[in-house]
């Protein structure tokens, strides 16, 4: 078989084989220029926000060559959308070289809800931020904790803490209002100390407003009551004539008068 070969003298064969591996060494490099696309340079488009299959296609047809890199998840772009491309739009380079995108996440990632009540409506609304949760419509109704969450809602319904939501969900707040429900009638505090008259209040869940004192007091704890608002009873009389007792509610205001003498009560009216 390599009786051909044999039958040459030795420097005839090492000849041709130098001979050879020139020429496999001349033709590579003859090629290196088109193996390599030297020379070849093409600008990479802009496939941002574009779908994955529309973007795959430009590149493609560019002479490039396309990696899917990563995926993340932005609820305000299209599902499947290029989020992010390597090398940048614009940018020159070798036809033929790859290009890496990130795509926007088809189905979002999921987030336990957090347990937002007693939060204040800023403390809330960073809170959910900071989950990629979004704050929808804050409604009020009454109830002592003013501006204070009460309910947290997704959809309508009472969302529990621990239960798995889609990032970017829109969660809906019910605050407290500052005022409770249910009406009951003004106390009367005049006569008593301060201190006795916050500790009535208190038990009543109603806040002190102003404290008005009239002339010099020492102990405000001490002082007293000599004058409330709202009164104990209203300016105008009932249907009947008879004086009608205000109302109050929870996490309403009232204003204290005081002084260190104590007031003269006239116990012969506002009898109920």
């Amino acid at each position: 078989m390599f009786k051909f070969i044999t039958e040459k003298p030795l420097w005839v064969n090492i000849v041709t084989g130098i001979g050879l591996i020139l020429m496999l060494i001349l033709l590579f490099f003859g090629s290196l220029d088109w193996i390599t696309g030297y020379g070849k340079f093409e600008k990479v488009p802009n496939v941002a926000g574009q779908h994955i299959l529309a973007a795959q296609k430009i590149l493609e047809d560019k002479g490039f060559e396309v990696v899917i890199l990563d995926s993340v998840y932005i609820d305000t772009i299209a599902k499947q959308a290029v989020i992010k491309q390597a090398p940048e739009a614009d940018a020159v380079v070798k036809t033929g070289r790859t290009v890496y995108l990130t795509l926007n996440r088809t189905i979002p990632p999921q987030v336990e809800m957090p347990n937002l009540t007693g939060f204040s409506i800023r403390s809330a609304e960073m809170y959910l931020q900071s989950l990629g949760l979004k704050l929808g419509f804050v409604t009020y109704k009454p109830d002592i904790a003013r501006n204070a969450v009460l309910e947290q809602l997704l959809n309508g319904t009472p969302v529990k803490p621990g239960e798995k939501i889609a990032i970017g969900s829109v969660i809906n707040l019910v605050l407290g209002s500052g005022v409770g429900g249910d009406e009951t009638d003004v106390p009367d505090l005049v006569g008593l100390t301060l201190d006795q008259a916050r500790s009535t209040l208190s038990s009543l869940n109603i806040n002190i407003g102003s404290i008005v004192a009239s002339g010099m007091i020492k102990d405000s704890a001490a002082a007293f009551v000599i004058k409330q608002n709202p009164p104990l009873v209203s300016d105008v009389p009932g249907a009947d004539g008879l004086p009608v007792k205000n109302k109050i509610r929870q996490g309403q205001i009232m204003d204290l008068y005081i002084s260190e003498q104590a007031p003269i009560k006239d116990t012969t009216s506002n009898n109920f």
